[in-house]
C-alpha cells in the first residue's frame, strides 16, 4: 500500500501566496517566469549534440530512447523551481515538493513512502517591495538566528556601502540599510546600524571568484547569541545585491523585511519502488537525486534537473519488465550535508545493502552554461564500479564516449553515503571540461532558474545515458 494520501502541510515559509508572486524572483533578476526552451529534435539513430559519431543502439536501448522526453521532465521542473521555488530542508516548501513527488509516483503505480528524519532549525527572510510598483520584487534570503525573528519591518532603503560610521547619511532612523558583508566585521557593522537607529540590516554578499557568484545566507552573530539583536539582520545574494543597488540608483526604494524561524523540523526522503521478477528479496537498482535547495535558490539545475530525471525515468520504466527491483529515491536535506541519503543508508540492514547492484545519483544534469561540455562520472573512492561502468558503456553505444570523463574521485553528493558502506554508486553531472570543480555561475544562487540555467538538450542526453544504463543493469 502506498503513502500517496498525505495531507498538504500548511505553509509556514515566508513565501508569496500566489504563483505569480513566487515567480517574481526570476522576473526581478532579469529572467522570465515562463521560457520556451529549444526542444531536442534528434531521432533515435541521429548523432547527439556534442557526440562524435552516430549511435549504435541495442534493441533494449531503443525501448528507453523511444520514450524518454526532456520536455515532459520540464513540466515537473516548472512546478518545483517556479511554483514552489526554494525548497529548504525541513520547511514547508520542501514538504510541498515531497508531496508533489509522492502524488506523481503513486499515480505511476509505484509503492511510495516518505522516510522522515529530523533536521536543524532554519532561519529565513523575505525581501519585498509593495505589490504593483515597477520595482515589485519578492526574494527569499537568509535571516540571522541571532537577530529579530518572526517579525516584519518596512522602510526606505539606504546604501551605506562599507558600513563605517562615516558612510552613513545624517539620519537613517527607521530605514533599511544595505551593507557590504565582511565576516570579520559583521558584529561591528550591525552595532553601527543599531546606534544609528536603522530598522533592519541587509548584508550584501561579497562577489564570488569569477565565474562563480555568491548566494544568499543566514548571517551568524556569535556575540549576540545570548542577547539577540533587536532588528532583523539578513543576508542577500550577489545577484540580489546588484539588483537592489540598481533599483536604488534609479530612485527611492521601499522594502519590507520579514523574518521567520523554522524549528523542530522534519525533512523527508521520497522512496518509490517497483519489485522486479526476481521478487521482493532480489537485487535492487536505484536512481536518485536530491530535491532540496540552498536558501534563495529556485534550484532548477541543482538539483531540480536530477529530480525530474528520476520522475521521467520512473514513468518510462514503470511498465518495462525487469529482473531487479527498481527503486527511485529523492533525498531531502542534501544541501545540509547529505543528510537524507545518510539517514537512508543508516537504516539499511547489511542484507539490504547487499541487494544493491548500482545507485545512479544525478546531481546537476542540465545546465545551459556553455563551458559545461563534459559529463562527469564521479566516484567517492575514485574507483570504477557497476554504476560508472554501465553509464560509460551506454555512452559508447550513444556515440558519446569522448564527452564522458574518466572515473574521477569526488564526493559532496549523495553517492558518497552509499560508497562509504561499499555500495556501487556514482554521481553524474555536467561540468566544465578541465575539472568537476568548474560549476556554472548560477550554482547555489537565485539565478539557478529554468530561463538562465537549463538546457533541454543536455537533460535529454542525461535521460538517455542514465535510462539505458539503468535498464541494462536491471533487466
Amino acid at each position: 500500500m502506498t503513502n500517496g494520501g498525505y495531507p498538504a502541510t500548511p505553509s509556514t515559509d515566508p513565501v508569496p501566496s500566489s504563483v505569480n508572486r513566487r515567480r517574481m524572483l526570476t522576473i526581478a533578476l532579469g529572467g522570465a517566469a515562463t521560457v520556451a526552451l529549444p526542444a531536442p529534435a534528434w531521432a533515435a539513430t541521429e548523432q547527439r549534440p556534442g557526440a562524435y559519431r552516430p549511435p549504435a543502439l541495442t534493441p533494449d536501448d531503443r525501448k528507453i530512447i523511444a520514450q524518454v522526453s526532456a520536455e515532459r521532465a520540464l513540466s515537473h521542473l516548472r512546478v518545483l523551481s517556479e511554483d514552489i521555488g526554494p525548497r529548504i530542508g525541513g520547511t514547508a516548501s520542501e514538504r510541498r515538493a515531497a508531496d508533489y513527488m509522492v502524488k506523481e509516483l503513486d499515480h505511476l503505480g509505484y509503492d511510495v513512502r516518505l522516510e522522515p528524519f529530523a533536521v536543524a532549525d532554519k532561519f529565513l527572510a523575505q525581501l519585498a517591495s509593495p505589490t504593483g510598483l515597477p520595482t515589485d520584487l519578492n526574494w527569499q534570503v537568509g535571516a540571522s538566528p541571532h537577530a529579530a525573528l518572526d517579525t516584519t519591518v518596512s522602510g526606505d532603503v539606504v546604501d551605506v556601502g562599507a558600513g563605517a560610521p562615516e558612510n552613513y547619511p545624517a539620519d537613517v532612523t527607521g530605514r533599511i540599510v544595505l551593507v557590504d558583508y565582511v565576516a570579520a566585521r559583521r558584529e561591528q557593522l550591525v552595532a553601527t546600524a543599531l546606534t544609528r537607529r536603522a530598522a533592519a540590516v541587509v548584508f550584501l554578499a561579497a562577489d564570488g571568484v569569477p565565474p562563480r557568484r555568491t548566494g544568499a545566507f543566514s548571517p551568524t552573530l556569535p556575540g549576540s547569541a545570548s542577547s539577540p539583536v533587536p532588528i532583523p539582520v539578513v543576508g542577500a545574494a550577489q545577484a540580489q545585491k546588484e539588483r537592489l543597488r540598481a533599483l536604488l540608483a534609479a530612485g527611492r526604494l521601499t522594502l519590507t523585511v520579514t523574518t521567520s524561524a523554522h524549528r523542530d523540523l522534519t525533512s523527508n526522503n521520497v522512496i518509490a519502488e517497483r519489485v522486479g521478477r526476481s521478487g521482493a528479496g532480489g537485487p535492487v537498482v536505484m536512481v536518485s537525486a536530491h530535491y532540496d535547495t540552498v536558501i534563495g535558490a529556485p534550484g532548477a539545475n541543482d538539483d531540480g534537473s536530477g529530480t525530474v530525471l528520476c520522475l521521467e525515468l520512473a514513468r518510462v520504466l514503470r511498465a518495462i519488465p525487469v529482473e531487479a527491483t527498481l527503486r527511485f529515491a529523492l533525498w531531502g536535506s542534501e544541501e545540509q550535508g547529505l543528510l537524507g541519503a545518510r539517514h537512508h543508508v543508516r537504516q539499511l540492514p547489511e542484507a539490504e545493502r547487499d541487494r544493491f547492484l548500482a545507485v545512479y545519483q544525478n546531481d546537476m544534469v542540465a545546465t545551459s552554461w556553455d563551458p559545461a561540455t563534459r559529463y562527469w562520472l564521479l566516484s567517492y573512492t575514485g574507483q570504477s564500479n557497476r554504476a560508472t561502468d554501465e553509464v560509460a558503456a551506454a555512452a559508447v553505444r550513444l556515440g558519446y564516449d569522448p564527452r564522458i570523463s574518466p572515473v574521477t574521485q569526488r564526493g559532496s553528493s549523495d553517492h558518497q553515503a552509499f560508497q562509504e558502506v561499499g555500495i556501487a554508486s556514482a554521481n553524474f553531472s555536467w561540468r566544465g571540461e578541465e575539472t568537476p570543480a568548474m560549476l556554472e555561475p548560477p550554482y547555489h544562487t537565485p539565478e539557478d532558474t529554468i530561463a538562465r540555467n537549463i538546457s533541454l538538450e543536455r537533460l535529454q542526453v542525461s535521460l538517455e545515458l542514465i535510462g539505458c544504463a539503468t535498464y541494462a543493469t536491471a533487466r
